[in-house]
């Protein structure tokens, strides 16, 4: 699993998002707390800003290295500020088989869409599967598919079954999504554990998912994933434990006070100015985190200087 942290609220600087933290998400390539592997595969980032010459369009950075070894972030990533950013650093497995190339790091960001897309989960089997779901996918999107990932090519069936750009359109393309997915596990006798931990961006908007299948296709799978996280590394018990663990949700006021960390001063939605969405808890005071339950869908959004946050079950 990958670690993804998305924000919405005042203008700042990505410095403060991305690098000046000690647990910055730079840093967790080498240290997250939640995951039992190293981030080496890639990172990357999308943010939104007014002081952008095309402000309404993310800009987008990839490389295929350790974000730690990329000399382009302290060059780079100073000269930012955003309103809407979302990041990611990317985890694959140690063996020759990964493919290391910008076209496979999140966000991934296609042309006649709003939405950037970056997760941290796994949809096995995904080229097989393909014999069915490709029926799913349109055209214009296919046609962009650059890399060889699951989460590019669930962003293209994403996005296909979309109608339209509201909530209830979203949620309804998210739980479309996992029914044809397990539909053709089933088809092709491909049924496993399937995990799907999604952050959904757009200007102003950020859209989280937990949710997925357990292995036996089961779309309420049942543990205790604290529990289930204490098992041995490679087991049927951790992978359980993650897929069942929760995401994160941080509101708050003035983020820009707390110099090299991600502290705010703690609101309710209704107070709120700001956002961030992530993989784990970034505080040493986790409580002050929501969390984002598997099951569930979250929306954050950012107008005339509100924040509205809403969390839905997913009809699954």
């Amino acid at each position: 699993m990958c670690r993804v942290l998305a924000y919405i609220g005042p203008e700042i600087p990505v410095n403060s998002l991305l690098l000046s933290p000690d647990n910055s998400l730079i840093n967790q390539t080498l240290d997250p707390e939640l995951h039992p592997l190293l981030q080496l595969a890639g990172w990357g980032f999308g943010a939104w800003s007014e002081h952008l010459l095309r402000p309404e369009k993310p800009l987008v950075y990839r490389r295929p290295m350790a974000a730690f070894y990329d000399d382009n972030a302290e060059g780079i990533i100073p000269s930012l500020q955003a309103s809407t950013l979302l990041a990611h650093v990317r985890a694959a497995g140690y063996d020759a088989g990964v493919v290391l190339a910008d076209e496979n790091c999140h966000p991934f960001s296609y042309q006649e869409t709003p939405w950037i897309i970056a997760q941290n989960g796994d949809l096995p089997h995904w080229l097989i599967l393909q014999r069915e779901l490709l029926a799913h996918c349109k055209d214009t999107y296919l046609a962009q598919m650059r890399g060889t990932t699951d989460t590019e090519f669930l962003y293209v069936l994403l996005l296909s079954l979309l109608e339209g750009n509201s909530n209830e359109d979203v949620q309804r393309a998210f739980e479309k999504m996992l029914t044809v997915i397990i539909e053709a596990q089933r088809k092709l006798d491909l049924v496993s554990l399937t995990k799907l931990k999604i952050a959904l961006v757009t200007q102003d908007r950020i859209i989280g998912v937990n949710y997925g299948a357990g292995p036996d296709g089961e779309t309420h799978p049942s543990g205790d994933w604290q529990e289930l996280r204490k098992s041995e590394p490679g087991s049927d018990e951790l992978a359980l434990g993650m897929l069942l663990e929760p995401m994160y949700v941080l509101l708050g006021t003035n983020f820009q006070d707390y110099e090299d960390s991600y502290e705010v001063d703690v609101r309710s939605a209704e107070d709120a100015t700001s956002a961030i969405f992530a993989s784990e808890p970034l505080t040493e005071n986790d409580e002050d985190w929501l969390p984002l339950n598997f099951g569930e869908i979250v929306f954050l959004e950012k107008k005339d200087g509100a924040l509205t946050r809403t969390t839905r079950q997913l009809n699954l």
